[in-house]
């Protein structure tokens, strides 16, 4: 199932300890300013980004399951 980034500016920041667990998904600037790299990253990344979102300190990143539109579909 594809998966979704969502993260919570509010609550961000910027320790980094996203970009540590999952580098290929995550960029922290010096200032602390979090991007994204891929939003909608493929499945392999999965176990780092669970990681990435359970260590995260401040809870600010979620994972959202979207359903294929394929699915959607009733393909």
């Amino acid at each position: 199932m594809p998966l979704r980034i969502v993260v919570d500016r509010g609550l961000c920041q910027g320790h980094g300890v996203c970009e540590s667990e999952a580098p290929e998904l995550f960029e922290v600037s010096k200032q602390g300013d979090l991007t994204v790299l891929d939003e909608r990253p493929p499945d392999a990344h999965r176990k780092a980004l669970e990681l990435a979102v359970k260590y995260c300190p401040t809870h600010a990143l979620t994972i959202i399951e979207e359903a294929d539109q394929a699915e959607e579909q009733g393909e």
